[in-house]
């Protein structure tokens, strides 16, 4: 260790940690909750636009995986019936797995949190 590195680790030169993103959550009358994050990223969105607009599917094939983008990007956690899903594979696999009605609230979710929080961005 030379003279550099032990006077950097005694003045404290480490950079001050993050602060955390804010969040907001979504509940149903059913008990289902749903915790999306507040930011999105330049790139995030520029990858949603090409999602949405350049996209060769069919309308409700294109639809289905914007919804599943946004989804991907802003979903921290979704507890349904009392149990909590987190991670990104596995809040995707849940979704995929999702009733009509659970997708219901999905969509109506993300539609609302785009609104207040990212009105550039327009939600499936």
């Amino acid at each position: 260790m030379g003279r550099r590195s032990r006077r950097r680790s005694r003045e404290g030169d480490a950079a001050p940690p993050m602060p955390d993103a804010p969040t907001a959550q979504y509940s149903s009358d059913d008990g289902m909750a749903l915790e999306l994050r507040c930011v999105m990223s330049p790139k995030t969105r520029a990858q949603y636009a090409k999602t949405v607009e350049g996209n060769l599917l069919s309308q409700e094939d294109a639809w289905h995986r914007a919804m599943e983008f946004l989804f991907e990007r802003l979903a921290l956690s979704w507890t349904v019936n009392g149990v909590e899903t987190a991670g990104q594979s596995d809040l995707l696999a849940r979704l995929r797995a999702a009733s009509q009605a659970e997708r219901q609230f999905v969509r109506n979710s993300l539609r609302e949190h785009c609104s207040e929080w990212f009105p550039d961005v327009k939600a499936p």
